[in-house]
């Protein structure tokens, strides 16, 4: 068939690009069903409630009170009201693409990065974004990373700089590059099309996403240096030869070798050889025979050791 090389590359290039994550994520809710995210749910329920809250003629002071944040407030009042913009979505946004961002985004990357690291990234996002905001604002329009004075008041991007910045960081981490890539090029588009505020603080995001994994590659590459040069079990270097470390380790290693110089040899004219007349013969009387009664055989107590054995009430002992 001619379709079918096409056919089995692209099925070799999906397990490649998204069979990790796929995985990881299918093993984490068949353990633990919707117990695996708890964090998402409760974005989402709260995304929804500040959407339907905000909506209505009594409730949207009070949650711009809480969760808006604005580069014309002090910089304390962003970072307090940091925590709850994250559910805050904007009013101009159809209210049901912010909810499944969160969930997709925020389920995969709570499943896959652990509670904690999502959240860590999640915020680190948001903050990239805000701190953007009054630093571009700062350098004016003439400059080309610059904003315009008015944008000062305009509200920040809410959960989206969270979802992009997740979803870069989840690509990295699983060498999802072409997806990762693709998120990073649909906000530089983004701005092409529609050049606001929230555009540029998804990218702020995004740039801070990729300072957060170059730190990671970094402090990776520097352990598995660690590991190659640390020491082993048995105290020795790694770096050190084999023979060199096995020397160290072992208690033999302070015994001279068969060709130890400072041993004599078999021609060491020090040594007596066999016909040496200062060596006694076979047949010396002065050599114990076997029939000497003297000499205990290997194993077996003289009869005083057995007699003291018995006067001190221990049993004589046998080998």
């Amino acid at each position: 068939m001619p379709f079918e090389p096409s056919a089995v590359g692209a099925r070799a290039f999906a397990r490649r690009e998204w069979g990790p994550l796929y995985n990881a994520v299918r093993s984490g809710l068949d353990e633990r069903r919707w117990k695996a995210v708890p964090m998402t749910i409760t974005a989402v329920c709260l995304t929804a409630v500040f959407q339907l809250v905000q909506n209505q003629s009594w409730g949207y002071e009070p949650v711009q009170a809480i969760g808006s944040v604005r580069a014309e407030y002090p910089l304390w009042v962003a970072l307090l009201r940091t925590p709850l913009s994250l559910f805050v979505p904007a009013l101009d946004l159809p209210v049901w693409g912010a909810l499944a961002q969160i969930l997709l985004v925020f389920g995969i990357a709570e499943i896959c990065l652990g509670r904690l690291r999502a959240l860590v990234i999640a915020y680190t996002s948001t903050l990239a974004g805000t701190l953007y905001a009054r630093i571009a604002i700062a350098l004016g329009p003439d400059n080309p990373l610059g904003l315009p004075a008015a944008d000062a008041r305009i509200v920040d991007t809410g959960p989206s700089a969270a979802v992009v910045g997740l979803a870069v960081y989840v690509g990295y981490r699983y060498r999802a590059w072409l997806t990762m890539n693709l998120v990073i090029a649909a906000m530089v588009i983004e701005i092409f099309i529609k050049n606001n505020l929230a555009g540029k603080e998804h990218l702020a995001a995004i740039a801070a996403v990729l300072v957060v994994c170059a730190v990671t590659a970094l402090r990776g590459r520097r352990r598995e240096r660690a590991g190659q040069r640390g020491p082993d079990s048995r105290g020795v270097s790694l770096g050190a030869p084999r023979g060199d470390a096995s020397r160290a380790a072992s208690p033999e290693a302070s015994l001279p070798g068969a060709d130890d110089p400072s041993l004599p040899g078999a021609d060491d004219p020090s040594l007596p050889g066999p016909d040496d007349p200062s060596l006694p013969g076979p047949d010396d009387p002065s050599l114990p025979g076997a029939d000497d009664p003297s000499p205990a055989r290997a194993g077996t107590p003289s009869p005083e050791a057995e007699t003291a054995g018995t006067r001190s009430g221990a049993p004589p002992t046998r080998s």
